[in-house]
Protein backbone atom coordinates (compact mmCIF):
# COMPACT_ATOMS: atom_id res chain seq x y z
CA UNK A 1 0.00 0.00 0.00
CA UNK A 2 1.64 3.49 -0.70
CA UNK A 3 0.36 6.11 1.47
CA UNK A 4 0.07 10.05 -0.01
CA UNK A 5 0.35 13.11 1.71
CA UNK A 6 -1.21 16.34 0.98
CA UNK A 7 0.13 19.56 3.46
CA UNK A 8 -2.38 22.00 1.96
CA UNK A 9 -3.02 25.77 2.86
CA UNK A 10 -6.08 24.62 5.38
CA UNK A 11 -5.85 21.46 5.32
CA UNK A 12 -4.22 18.14 5.47
CA UNK A 13 -5.35 14.99 3.41
CA UNK A 14 -4.08 11.46 3.03
CA UNK A 15 -5.13 8.57 0.71
CA UNK A 16 -4.06 4.78 1.04
CA UNK A 17 -3.66 3.99 -2.22
CA UNK A 18 -3.37 0.41 -3.52
CA UNK A 19 -0.75 -0.19 -6.30
CA UNK A 20 -3.35 -0.58 -9.37
CA UNK A 21 -4.34 2.72 -8.21
CA UNK A 22 -7.45 1.96 -5.87
CA UNK A 23 -7.87 4.30 -2.88
CA UNK A 24 -8.67 2.25 0.28
CA UNK A 25 -8.79 4.67 2.84
CA UNK A 26 -9.16 8.23 2.94
CA UNK A 27 -8.30 11.21 5.68
CA UNK A 28 -8.98 15.25 5.98
CA UNK A 29 -7.89 17.67 8.92
CA UNK A 30 -8.14 21.50 9.27
CA UNK A 31 -5.86 23.61 10.80
CA UNK A 32 -5.42 27.55 10.49
CA UNK A 33 -4.46 30.22 8.94
CA UNK A 34 -3.81 32.75 10.65
CA UNK A 35 -3.32 36.83 9.98
CA UNK A 36 -1.71 38.71 13.05
CA UNK A 37 -1.36 41.88 10.70
CA UNK A 38 -3.04 42.98 7.48
CA UNK A 39 -2.04 41.42 4.41
CA UNK A 40 0.05 38.65 6.67
CA UNK A 41 -0.71 34.75 6.41
CA UNK A 42 0.65 32.37 8.58
CA UNK A 43 0.22 29.10 9.94
CA UNK A 44 1.85 27.30 12.73
CA UNK A 45 3.97 24.23 11.63
CA UNK A 46 3.26 22.00 14.74
CA UNK A 47 -0.73 22.29 13.61
CA UNK A 48 0.02 21.20 10.34
CA UNK A 49 1.81 17.89 12.49
CA UNK A 50 -0.49 17.36 14.62
CA UNK A 51 -2.87 17.13 11.25
CA UNK A 52 -0.54 14.78 9.39
CA UNK A 53 -0.28 12.14 12.17
CA UNK A 54 -4.41 12.70 12.34
CA UNK A 55 -4.83 12.00 9.19
CA UNK A 56 -2.71 8.97 8.30
CA UNK A 57 -4.22 7.35 11.17
CA UNK A 58 -8.09 8.20 9.52
CA UNK A 59 -6.54 6.70 6.07
CA UNK A 60 -4.63 3.82 7.48
CA UNK A 61 -6.69 2.62 9.78
CA UNK A 62 -6.16 -0.92 10.72
CA UNK A 63 -3.72 -1.20 7.74
CA UNK A 64 -0.57 0.08 9.01
CA UNK A 65 1.57 -2.60 8.57
CA UNK A 66 0.54 -2.96 4.94
CA UNK A 67 1.90 0.09 3.98
CA UNK A 68 5.11 0.45 1.91
CA UNK A 69 6.24 3.59 1.14
CA UNK A 70 5.19 7.46 2.04
CA UNK A 71 5.09 10.45 -0.66
CA UNK A 72 4.23 14.05 0.24
CA UNK A 73 2.81 17.17 -1.54
CA UNK A 74 2.30 20.83 0.24
CA UNK A 75 1.34 24.10 -0.79
CA UNK A 76 3.88 26.17 -2.46
CA UNK A 77 6.12 29.06 -1.88
CA UNK A 78 6.02 29.43 2.13
CA UNK A 79 8.98 29.64 4.35
CA UNK A 80 9.48 27.73 7.81
CA UNK A 81 12.20 28.85 9.19
CA UNK A 82 13.91 26.14 11.44
CA UNK A 83 16.63 24.35 13.44
CA UNK A 84 19.12 21.59 12.19
CA UNK A 85 16.59 18.77 14.07
CA UNK A 86 13.21 20.81 12.27
CA UNK A 87 12.11 23.03 15.49
CA UNK A 88 10.23 26.00 14.39
CA UNK A 89 11.57 29.03 15.27
CA UNK A 90 8.47 31.52 14.62
CA UNK A 91 5.12 30.57 12.24
CA UNK A 92 5.68 29.78 8.81
CA UNK A 93 4.39 32.33 6.03
CA UNK A 94 2.52 31.45 3.46
CA UNK A 95 1.95 31.86 -0.40
CA UNK A 96 -0.82 34.41 0.61
CA UNK A 97 1.33 36.74 2.55
CA UNK A 98 1.97 40.37 0.78
CA UNK A 99 4.59 41.76 3.79
CA UNK A 100 7.56 41.55 0.85
CA UNK A 101 6.22 44.29 -1.44
CA UNK A 102 9.22 46.13 -0.49
CA UNK A 103 11.69 43.30 -1.09
CA UNK A 104 10.48 43.15 -4.87
CA UNK A 105 12.63 45.82 -5.43
CA UNK A 106 15.62 43.59 -5.02
CA UNK A 107 14.29 41.38 -7.43
CA UNK A 108 13.88 44.11 -9.86
CA UNK A 109 17.77 45.10 -9.32
CA UNK A 110 18.58 41.98 -10.53
CA UNK A 111 20.45 42.05 -14.29
CA UNK A 112 18.72 40.86 -16.95
CA UNK A 113 20.60 37.13 -17.16
CA UNK A 114 19.70 36.64 -13.33
CA UNK A 115 16.15 37.52 -14.26
CA UNK A 116 16.41 35.17 -17.25
CA UNK A 117 17.25 32.09 -15.10
CA UNK A 118 14.29 32.70 -12.45
CA UNK A 119 11.99 32.59 -15.68
CA UNK A 120 9.14 33.76 -13.41
CA UNK A 121 8.28 37.22 -12.05
CA UNK A 122 8.77 38.46 -9.00
CA UNK A 123 5.88 38.25 -6.30
CA UNK A 124 4.90 38.34 -2.81
CA UNK A 125 4.48 35.47 -1.15
CA UNK A 126 7.08 33.61 -2.74
CA UNK A 127 9.93 32.56 -0.70
CA UNK A 128 12.89 34.40 -1.82
CA UNK A 129 11.88 37.80 -1.07
CA UNK A 130 9.83 36.45 2.27
CA UNK A 131 13.28 35.33 3.37
CA UNK A 132 14.85 38.56 2.21
CA UNK A 133 11.73 40.25 4.23
CA UNK A 134 12.77 37.62 7.53
CA UNK A 135 16.29 38.70 7.12
CA UNK A 136 15.45 42.77 7.26
CA UNK A 137 13.28 42.81 9.77
CA UNK A 138 13.70 39.51 12.09
CA UNK A 139 17.24 39.20 11.67
CA UNK A 140 17.74 37.24 14.96
CA UNK A 141 15.40 34.38 14.13
CA UNK A 142 16.38 34.56 10.40
CA UNK A 143 20.48 34.35 11.56
CA UNK A 144 19.70 31.70 14.11
CA UNK A 145 18.22 29.42 11.49
CA UNK A 146 19.77 26.59 10.17
CA UNK A 147 17.09 25.41 7.06
CA UNK A 148 14.40 27.47 5.04
CA UNK A 149 12.38 24.94 4.11
CA UNK A 150 8.86 24.73 2.52
CA UNK A 151 6.01 23.27 4.33
CA UNK A 152 6.36 19.90 2.98
CA UNK A 153 9.83 19.61 3.32
CA UNK A 154 9.68 20.90 6.84
CA UNK A 155 6.92 18.06 7.41
CA UNK A 156 9.32 15.45 5.70
CA UNK A 157 12.12 16.88 7.82
CA UNK A 158 9.99 15.80 11.02
CA UNK A 159 8.93 12.53 9.39
CA UNK A 160 12.50 11.26 8.57
CA UNK A 161 15.46 13.69 10.84
CA UNK A 162 17.08 15.25 7.17
CA UNK A 163 16.22 18.35 5.50
CA UNK A 164 16.24 18.34 1.71
CA UNK A 165 14.09 19.84 -0.89
CA UNK A 166 12.78 18.45 -4.79
CA UNK A 167 12.87 20.56 -7.82
CA UNK A 168 9.36 21.18 -7.87
CA UNK A 169 8.84 23.06 -5.29
CA UNK A 170 12.50 24.62 -5.33
CA UNK A 171 11.53 26.01 -8.94
CA UNK A 172 8.74 28.22 -7.19
CA UNK A 173 11.11 29.85 -4.34
CA UNK A 174 12.29 32.94 -6.82
CA UNK A 175 15.75 31.13 -5.30
CA UNK A 176 16.12 28.72 -8.46
CA UNK A 177 17.69 28.57 -11.48
CA UNK A 178 14.95 26.82 -14.55
CA UNK A 179 17.59 26.50 -16.89
CA UNK A 180 20.57 25.24 -14.61
CA UNK A 181 18.12 22.64 -12.76
CA UNK A 182 19.81 23.96 -9.11
CA UNK A 183 19.58 26.50 -6.50
CA UNK A 184 20.70 30.20 -8.12
CA UNK A 185 23.66 30.49 -5.72
CA UNK A 186 24.34 33.75 -7.89
CA UNK A 187 21.05 35.07 -7.25
CA UNK A 188 20.95 34.10 -3.66
CA UNK A 189 24.78 35.99 -3.50
CA UNK A 190 23.17 38.99 -5.21
CA UNK A 191 20.30 39.34 -2.79
CA UNK A 192 22.66 39.27 0.13
CA UNK A 193 20.85 36.00 1.61
CA UNK A 194 22.34 32.69 3.24
CA UNK A 195 22.66 30.06 0.63
CA UNK A 196 23.01 27.57 3.00
CA UNK A 197 19.65 27.90 4.50
CA UNK A 198 18.31 26.46 1.29
CA UNK A 199 18.44 22.34 1.76
CA UNK A 200 19.96 19.95 -0.47
CA UNK A 201 17.81 19.08 -3.68
CA UNK A 202 16.92 15.53 -4.64
CA UNK A 203 14.58 14.56 -7.28
CA UNK A 204 10.96 14.41 -6.79
CA UNK A 205 10.67 10.70 -7.23
CA UNK A 206 13.39 9.29 -4.96
CA UNK A 207 14.19 7.81 -1.71
CA UNK A 208 14.35 11.36 0.31
CA UNK A 209 14.88 9.69 3.70
CA UNK A 210 13.42 6.77 6.36
CA UNK A 211 10.51 6.81 8.97
CA UNK A 212 11.98 7.31 12.18
CA UNK A 213 10.62 5.75 15.05
CA UNK A 214 9.29 8.42 16.84
CA UNK A 215 7.11 9.58 13.71
CA UNK A 216 5.93 5.87 13.62
CA UNK A 217 4.94 5.42 16.55
CA UNK A 218 2.96 8.86 16.03
CA UNK A 219 1.41 8.13 12.53
CA UNK A 220 1.16 4.24 13.48
CA UNK A 221 3.11 2.95 10.80
CA UNK A 222 6.28 0.86 10.63
CA UNK A 223 9.38 2.48 11.10
CA UNK A 224 11.88 2.11 8.38
CA UNK A 225 9.40 3.13 5.44
CA UNK A 226 11.09 4.88 2.68
CA UNK A 227 10.23 8.55 2.30
CA UNK A 228 9.65 10.05 -1.19
CA UNK A 229 10.81 13.32 -1.80
CA UNK A 230 7.65 14.35 -3.29
CA UNK A 231 6.63 17.51 -4.85
CA UNK A 232 4.69 20.49 -5.19
CA UNK A 233 0.97 20.56 -5.19
CA UNK A 234 0.75 21.46 -8.46
CA UNK A 235 3.15 19.36 -9.49
CA UNK A 236 2.03 16.36 -7.53
CA UNK A 237 -1.75 16.97 -8.66
CA UNK A 238 -0.47 17.00 -12.50
CA UNK A 239 0.62 13.45 -12.14
CA UNK A 240 -1.84 11.98 -9.58
CA UNK A 241 -4.41 13.42 -12.78
CA UNK A 242 -1.98 12.11 -15.44
CA UNK A 243 -1.01 14.85 -16.86
CA UNK A 244 2.39 13.80 -17.61
CA UNK A 245 3.18 15.28 -21.58
CA UNK A 246 2.22 18.39 -23.03
CA UNK A 247 -1.37 18.35 -24.92
CA UNK A 248 -3.62 18.91 -21.93
CA UNK A 249 -4.70 22.03 -19.44
CA UNK A 250 -5.85 21.66 -16.21
CA UNK A 251 -7.79 24.07 -13.71
CA UNK A 252 -7.11 23.01 -10.05
CA UNK A 253 -9.72 25.42 -7.24
CA UNK A 254 -9.15 25.43 -3.83
CA UNK A 255 -7.88 27.92 -1.84
CA UNK A 256 -6.73 29.92 -4.84
CA UNK A 257 -6.57 28.70 -8.26
CA UNK A 258 -4.18 27.11 -10.97
CA UNK A 259 -4.05 26.56 -15.08
CA UNK A 260 -1.63 24.32 -15.64
CA UNK A 261 0.21 22.91 -19.03
CA UNK A 262 2.66 20.47 -19.07
CA UNK A 263 6.49 21.38 -21.60
CA UNK A 264 9.34 19.51 -22.50
CA UNK A 265 11.10 22.48 -22.77
CA UNK A 266 11.59 25.42 -19.88
CA UNK A 267 10.28 28.13 -22.13
CA UNK A 268 9.45 31.12 -20.17
CA UNK A 269 6.67 34.01 -20.73
CA UNK A 270 8.75 36.80 -22.20
CA UNK A 271 6.06 39.15 -20.17
CA UNK A 272 6.77 37.32 -17.27
CA UNK A 273 2.91 37.52 -16.26
CA UNK A 274 2.46 33.48 -15.99
CA UNK A 275 4.78 30.85 -14.07
CA UNK A 276 7.25 28.27 -15.26
CA UNK A 277 7.89 25.41 -12.52
CA UNK A 278 9.56 21.81 -12.55
CA UNK A 279 7.36 18.84 -13.29
CA UNK A 280 7.25 16.41 -11.00
CA UNK A 281 9.26 13.67 -13.41
CA UNK A 282 12.41 14.20 -15.13
CA UNK A 283 12.87 16.25 -18.43
CA UNK A 284 9.31 18.05 -18.02
CA UNK A 285 8.11 21.77 -16.83
CA UNK A 286 4.98 23.21 -16.62
CA UNK A 287 3.20 26.56 -17.20
CA UNK A 288 0.63 27.91 -15.31
CA UNK A 289 -1.29 30.77 -14.36
CA UNK A 290 -1.70 31.13 -10.58
CA UNK A 291 -4.79 33.50 -9.23
CA UNK A 292 -4.39 33.63 -5.27
CA UNK A 293 -8.06 34.80 -4.65
CA UNK A 294 -10.48 31.64 -5.17
CA UNK A 295 -11.72 29.44 -2.51
CA UNK A 296 -9.57 31.82 -0.88
CA UNK A 297 -11.84 34.64 -1.72
CA UNK A 298 -15.54 32.42 -1.76
CA UNK A 299 -15.03 31.65 1.79
CA UNK A 300 -14.67 35.08 2.92
CA UNK A 301 -17.72 36.13 1.13
CA UNK A 302 -19.79 33.26 2.62
CA UNK A 303 -18.70 34.64 6.01
CA UNK A 304 -19.66 37.69 5.52
CA UNK A 305 -23.05 37.13 3.82
CA UNK A 306 -23.99 34.45 6.83
CA UNK A 307 -24.73 31.80 4.00
CA UNK A 308 -23.91 27.98 3.88
CA UNK A 309 -22.22 26.71 0.87
CA UNK A 310 -25.22 25.01 -0.79
CA UNK A 311 -26.99 28.81 -0.17
CA UNK A 312 -24.04 30.02 -2.20
CA UNK A 313 -24.58 27.89 -4.75
CA UNK A 314 -28.14 28.49 -4.49
CA UNK A 315 -27.70 32.13 -5.94
CA UNK A 316 -26.79 30.73 -9.10
CA UNK A 317 -29.93 29.26 -10.22
CA UNK A 318 -32.03 32.29 -8.30
CA UNK A 319 -30.41 35.56 -9.61
CA UNK A 320 -29.99 36.37 -13.53
CA UNK A 321 -26.43 35.95 -15.02
CA UNK A 322 -24.48 39.10 -14.61
CA UNK A 323 -26.59 40.05 -11.03
CA UNK A 324 -28.11 43.01 -12.75
CA UNK A 325 -25.20 45.22 -12.81
CA UNK A 326 -23.08 43.91 -9.77
CA UNK A 327 -19.20 43.37 -10.29
CA UNK A 328 -17.38 41.60 -7.65
CA UNK A 329 -13.39 42.10 -7.70
CA UNK A 330 -11.57 38.79 -5.74
CA UNK A 331 -8.81 40.49 -5.04
CA UNK A 332 -8.72 40.26 -0.96
CA UNK A 333 -5.14 39.21 -1.04
CA UNK A 334 -3.84 40.99 -3.85
CA UNK A 335 -3.51 38.99 -7.34
CA UNK A 336 -0.91 37.22 -9.33
CA UNK A 337 -2.00 35.81 -12.93
CA UNK A 338 -2.15 38.37 -14.87
CA UNK A 339 -1.89 41.74 -12.95
CA UNK A 340 1.16 41.01 -10.32
CA UNK A 341 -0.03 43.36 -7.89
CA UNK A 342 0.16 42.66 -4.32
CA UNK A 343 -2.05 45.94 -3.79
CA UNK A 344 -4.74 44.85 -5.64
CA UNK A 345 -7.83 44.84 -3.19
CA UNK A 346 -11.47 43.55 -3.32
CA UNK A 347 -14.53 45.07 -3.82
CA UNK A 348 -18.70 44.97 -4.73
CA UNK A 349 -19.28 47.43 -7.24
CA UNK A 350 -22.77 48.54 -8.75
CA UNK A 351 -24.80 48.13 -5.47
CA UNK A 352 -28.21 49.49 -5.74
CA UNK A 353 -31.14 48.92 -2.91
CA UNK A 354 -32.50 45.91 -5.05
CA UNK A 355 -29.78 43.86 -4.64
CA UNK A 356 -29.65 40.95 -2.02
CA UNK A 357 -27.30 38.62 -0.79
CA UNK A 358 -28.10 36.51 -2.87
CA UNK A 359 -27.20 38.82 -5.80
CA UNK A 360 -23.86 39.30 -3.89
CA UNK A 361 -23.10 35.77 -3.62
CA UNK A 362 -23.70 35.22 -7.36
CA UNK A 363 -21.21 38.34 -8.27
CA UNK A 364 -18.55 36.77 -6.21
CA UNK A 365 -19.12 33.35 -7.62
CA UNK A 366 -18.41 35.45 -10.90
CA UNK A 367 -16.21 37.27 -10.02
CA UNK A 368 -13.83 34.35 -9.19
CA UNK A 369 -14.87 32.80 -12.51
CA UNK A 370 -13.64 35.73 -14.64
CA UNK A 371 -10.73 36.15 -12.65
CA UNK A 372 -9.79 32.31 -14.00
CA UNK A 373 -10.87 33.71 -17.48
CA UNK A 374 -7.80 35.89 -17.51
CA UNK A 375 -5.43 33.79 -16.09
CA UNK A 376 -6.24 31.51 -19.17
CA UNK A 377 -5.92 34.57 -21.00
CA UNK A 378 -2.65 35.12 -19.92
CA UNK A 379 -1.52 31.38 -20.15
CA UNK A 380 -2.52 31.36 -23.77
CA UNK A 381 -0.72 33.97 -25.30
CA UNK A 382 2.44 31.60 -23.85
CA UNK A 383 1.73 29.71 -26.93
CA UNK A 384 -0.78 27.39 -24.70
CA UNK A 385 -3.98 25.69 -26.71
CA UNK A 386 -6.74 24.92 -24.58
CA UNK A 387 -9.75 23.47 -26.71
CA UNK A 388 -10.89 21.76 -23.23
CA UNK A 389 -10.31 22.14 -19.75
CA UNK A 390 -9.49 19.52 -17.22
CA UNK A 391 -10.99 20.10 -13.89
CA UNK A 392 -8.78 19.10 -10.35
CA UNK A 393 -9.62 20.11 -6.74
CA UNK A 394 -12.11 20.44 -4.11
CA UNK A 395 -13.53 23.41 -5.55
CA UNK A 396 -14.89 22.32 -9.09
CA UNK A 397 -17.21 19.19 -7.54
CA UNK A 398 -20.53 21.68 -7.65
CA UNK A 399 -22.54 21.18 -10.80
CA UNK A 400 -24.07 24.74 -11.24
CA UNK A 401 -20.50 25.98 -10.32
CA UNK A 402 -19.02 23.61 -13.53
CA UNK A 403 -21.52 25.02 -15.15
CA UNK A 404 -20.84 28.81 -14.70
CA UNK A 405 -16.60 28.36 -15.23
CA UNK A 406 -17.52 26.64 -18.70
CA UNK A 407 -19.88 29.54 -19.56
CA UNK A 408 -17.24 31.83 -18.23
CA UNK A 409 -14.22 30.34 -19.66
CA UNK A 410 -16.22 29.46 -23.26
CA UNK A 411 -14.49 26.05 -22.98
CA UNK A 412 -16.27 22.28 -22.45
CA UNK A 413 -15.26 20.82 -18.89
CA UNK A 414 -13.69 17.22 -18.45
CA UNK A 415 -13.79 16.21 -14.39
CA UNK A 416 -11.23 14.22 -13.40
CA UNK A 417 -12.60 11.06 -10.99
CA UNK A 418 -9.69 12.07 -8.90
CA UNK A 419 -11.11 14.00 -5.39
CA UNK A 420 -7.52 14.29 -4.02
CA UNK A 421 -4.92 14.94 -6.92
CA UNK A 422 -2.38 15.86 -4.76
CA UNK A 423 -2.40 13.36 -2.39
CA UNK A 424 -2.85 10.80 -5.13
CA UNK A 425 0.21 12.23 -7.07
CA UNK A 426 1.92 12.27 -3.30
CA UNK A 427 1.42 8.31 -3.25
CA UNK A 428 2.41 7.81 -7.22
CA UNK A 429 5.69 9.78 -6.11
CA UNK A 430 5.79 7.15 -3.09
CA UNK A 431 5.62 4.38 -5.32
CA UNK A 432 8.57 5.42 -7.83
CA UNK A 433 10.79 5.92 -4.81
CA UNK A 434 10.20 2.67 -3.76
CA UNK A 435 10.28 0.77 -7.29
CA UNK A 436 6.17 -0.75 -7.27
CA UNK A 437 6.68 1.68 -10.75
CA UNK A 438 9.77 1.77 -12.82
CA UNK A 439 9.10 5.55 -13.57
CA UNK A 440 6.33 8.13 -13.74
CA UNK A 441 5.18 7.13 -17.47
CA UNK A 442 4.52 3.39 -16.03
CA UNK A 443 1.59 5.62 -13.68
CA UNK A 444 -0.22 6.32 -17.17
CA UNK A 445 -1.79 3.12 -16.77
CA UNK A 446 -3.82 3.82 -13.77
CA UNK A 447 -4.52 7.34 -14.27
CA UNK A 448 -8.31 8.42 -13.49
CA UNK A 449 -10.45 8.93 -16.19
CA UNK A 450 -12.08 12.34 -17.42
CA UNK A 451 -15.55 12.60 -18.35
CA UNK A 452 -17.34 15.76 -19.51
CA UNK A 453 -19.17 17.78 -17.21
CA UNK A 454 -19.90 21.09 -18.49
CA UNK A 455 -20.43 22.57 -21.57
CA UNK A 456 -20.45 26.18 -22.48
CA UNK A 457 -24.13 27.53 -23.38
CA UNK A 458 -24.77 30.90 -21.15
CA UNK A 459 -21.67 32.42 -22.73
CA UNK A 460 -23.49 35.77 -24.77
CA UNK A 461 -25.56 36.23 -21.28
CA UNK A 462 -22.21 37.23 -19.68
CA UNK A 463 -20.30 38.75 -21.76
CA UNK A 464 -21.67 42.13 -20.47
CA UNK A 465 -20.35 41.22 -17.13
CA UNK A 466 -16.97 40.50 -18.01
CA UNK A 467 -16.57 44.11 -19.69
CA UNK A 468 -17.30 45.29 -17.02
CA UNK A 469 -15.31 43.08 -14.77
CA UNK A 470 -11.85 44.08 -16.81
CA UNK A 471 -12.82 47.89 -16.79
CA UNK A 472 -13.41 47.62 -13.02
CA UNK A 473 -9.44 46.86 -12.00
CA UNK A 474 -7.82 49.02 -14.09
CA UNK A 475 -10.32 52.24 -12.91
CA UNK A 476 -10.24 51.03 -8.85
CA UNK A 477 -6.30 51.07 -9.22
CA UNK A 478 -5.94 54.13 -11.20
CA UNK A 479 -8.52 55.81 -8.87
Amino acid sequence: MLLGLDLGTGSAKAILMTPEGIITGEGSARYAVNAPQPGWAESDPYDWWEAAAAVVRQAVGEHGAEVTAIGLSGQMHGVVLCAAEGQALRPAVLWADGRSTAELAAYRALNSEQQLALANPPATGMAGPTLLWLSRQEPEVYHAARWALQPKDWLRLRLTGLACAEPADASATLLYDLGGDAWADAITEALGLRSELLAPLVPSGTVAGTLTAEAAALLGLRAGLPVAAGAGDAAAAALGSGLLNPGQVQLTVGTGAQILALRDQPVADSRLATHLYRAAQPARWYAMAAMQNAGLALEWVRGVLGLSWPEIYQALATVAPGCEGLTFLPYLSGERTPHLNPEARGAWLGLHLHHTRAHLARAALEGVAFSLRDGLAALETTGIKAPTLLLAGGGTLEATWRQLLADVLGRPLEALSVPAASARGAALLAGIASGCYPDAEATLAIAPSANRCAEPWLEERLEDAWERYRSAYPRLVLA
